[in-house]
């Protein structure tokens, strides 16, 4: 299994990449391995400014719908239109074309308490 150590984690299965004073957020490789096959990602929160904690879309899989909650407050972007054609894309790479939306940040301090690839390693036993 696969832990970029470029990003930071969430014990939810979300995963966090920053640039500048923007975020790139989707689900982990364990996320989507533990989901199945993804068929359908719901996120209509374009322009709603979020807390941290509070849930962005849902993503569907065969058998089961899991809420994605945003690991940092702010506003929500955009989301990679590319899911809803390919929604398959978050389990063939889910930390590449397989992000989910890009968020400014509200207060870049929500990053401290997130997980580094080795605490989310442990923390999900692998």
């Amino acid at each position: 299994m696969n832990f970029p150590s470029e990003l930071k984690y969430t014990e939810d299965h979300e995963w966090i990449r920053i640039e500048g004073d923007t975020a790139f957020i989707g689900i982990t490789e364990h996320a989507q391995q533990e989901l199945g096959d993804i068929v359908y990602v719901d996120i209509n929160t374009v322009g709603d400014a979020l807390g941290k904690g509070e849930v962005f879309g849902s993503v569907e899989a065969v058998k089961t719908v899991s809420d994605l909650f945003l690991p940092v407050a702010g506003t929500v972007l955009e989301v990679n239109d590319a899911l809803d054609g390919e929604p398959e894309l978050v389990n063939s790479d889910p930390y590449g074309k397989g992000w989910m939306v890009k968020v400014s940040l509200s207060n870049p301090d929500d990053t401290d308490g997130l997980l580094s690839a080795e605490e989310y390693k442990q923390f999900i036993g692998a």
